[in-house]
């Protein structure tokens, strides 16, 4: 950490410099050649004068108040007295560093958040088809995540995941399943593979996932399932819904995981709709009655999500156009 020299006479400087034996001085005029993430201690009067953007620790004499309200209304980090520091004031600066280097991240938030919307797949041109997305998430980042790609002229491979948790570590989940996915060419194979690696590196975090390919050639679509709920919907004009309701673990749980493939042919202006959980907590009720309203909802295309949710929520529709 930095202290800075001050320009005033100060009686107590030398016995803080002995307590603090391991900071560097420098002067005011060199600030600007210095990492402006390091945290400096410096006299209040100096932080009043120059305003210099370094994160600062500001010492007053005890008829300074006013002196310290106008240095933390300028975003001083925190105020100390100069012939009163704190009885350990190394271990208080470990503990102001790391509330500072904590505000730093959440200030990197919203940053994080277009980065990681970036990492959305840009939409595609597929014969026949339509593909449809929302993605919501419940705070800067989100745990859940959808992707689509082409394997072949006639053939997208498409999924959509719901890490455990919030937060971070989730999102970071959701960002390398993005890097991952090219490797794989069916359901089957992802969903293999992406466990695998979780198992292996044993992190504390479990995704459920529905993914699968559509030819939109022959309109045949394969899909499997991992945990996840609600279960995928088709929509087909004068037809009742069809849930697809499948039994299967979440990956991250065990190495030993049984994927099931299912195999349907998409009819003329059908639907196939993947929700993340989140989907459902616009609505009241218990879990059947949620699922029952998002279904209607779904299928009358007025679904709307409010402007703050609870939870993440990431929608994926196939549609046929003809």
């Amino acid at each position: 950490m930095y202290f800075i020299q001050p320009t005033r006479k100060i009686v107590n400087l030398e016995q803080m410099l002995e307590t603090l034996p391991n900071l560097q001085m420098i002067n005011i005029a060199d600030i600007h050649l210095y990492d402006p993430t390091i945290i400096a201690i410096a006299d209040v009067q100096d932080f009043l004068v120059h305003q210099w953007s370094l994160p600062t620790i500001v010492i007053a004499h005890e008829n300074e108040g006013t002196a310290l309200s106008q240095a933390w209304e300028l975003g001083a980090l925190a105020g100390w007295i100069w012939n009163k520091l704190p009885a350990h004031p190394e271990h208080s600066l470990l503990k102001i560093d790391a509330q500072y280097k904590r505000n730093q991240d959440s200030r990197d938030l919203p940053s994080a958040a277009d980065l990681q919307k970036r990492l959305l797949p840009n939409p595609i041109q597929v014969l026949n088809y339509q593909i449809e997305t929302f993605f919501q998430p419940s705070a800067y980042l989100s745990g859940d995540w959808y992707d689509y790609w082409k394997i072949s002229d006639k053939e997208i491979l498409f999924y959509l995941a719901d890490v455990s948790g919030h937060g971070v570590t989730s999102s970071l989940l959701t960002s390398w399943m993005a890097a991952f996915h090219g490797r794989s060419k069916t359901p089957r194979e992802l969903i293999k593979k992406l466990n695998g690696m979780l198992v292996q590196e044993n992190i504390e975090k479990h995704i459920t996932m529905i993914a699968g390919t559509l030819n939109f050639e022959s309109h045949e679509l394969r899909w499997s399932s991992a945990g996840h709920y609600p279960p995928a919907i088709i929509f087909e004009p004068d037809q009742a819904p069809k849930i697809l309701n499948t039994s299967s673990f979440p990956l991250g749980l065990t190495e030993d995981l049984e994927v099931e493939e299912f195999v349907c042919q998409l009819t003329r202006h059908a639907r196939f709709i993947i929700c993340s959980d989140g989907a459902l907590e616009p609505f009241s009720g218990g879990l059947n009655e949620q699922f029952s309203q998002l279904v209607y909802h779904l299928q009358n295309q007025s679904f709307q999500a409010p402007d703050h949710v609870a939870d993440d929520i990431a929608i994926l529709s196939l549609r046929r156009m003809n």
